[in-house]
């Protein structure tokens, strides 16, 4: 069974850093869309970031743009979000998703496989 795990949260002060790690498992996301998505306490899950099957396109929600980013190792199936800056309106859990899709993509719907997500909190 297909299965996407993120590890790497934790508790980090302002403006410090932290890169979280999707790793896939039962199959192969070679091919797919990878993106990180998060949700914060009383809010809706918002994107944060997608990055194209060869790693050639990216795409950024403009509040991170500059401060994070995303990269993938599709020999090892993973995904990264390299996190730096950070600031307390950071705080969720992150999520990591796959969608079968040639470009990339930012809407939630087209996502088909989730991660159960990674606690992220920015003290100030």
């Amino acid at each position: 069974q297909a299965q996407l795990v993120e590890s790497g949260g934790g508790l980090v002060q302002a403006g410090g850093s932290l890169r979280l790690s999707c790793a896939a498992s039962g199959r192969t996301f070679s091919r797919h869309c990878m993106g990180w998505f998060r949700q914060a306490p009383g809010k809706e899950r918002e994107f944060v970031a997608a990055i194209s099957w060869s790693g050639g396109s990216t795409y950024y929600a403009d509040s991170v743009k500059g401060r994070f980013t995303i990269f993938r190792d599709n020999a090892k199936n993973t995904v990264y979000l390299q996190m730096n800056s950070l600031k307390p309106e950071d705080t969720a859990v992150y999520y990591c998703a796959a969608a079968q899709s040639d470009i990339v993509v930012v809407i939630t719907t087209f996502y088909d496989f989730w991660g159960l997500g990674t606690l992220v909190t920015v003290s100030s």
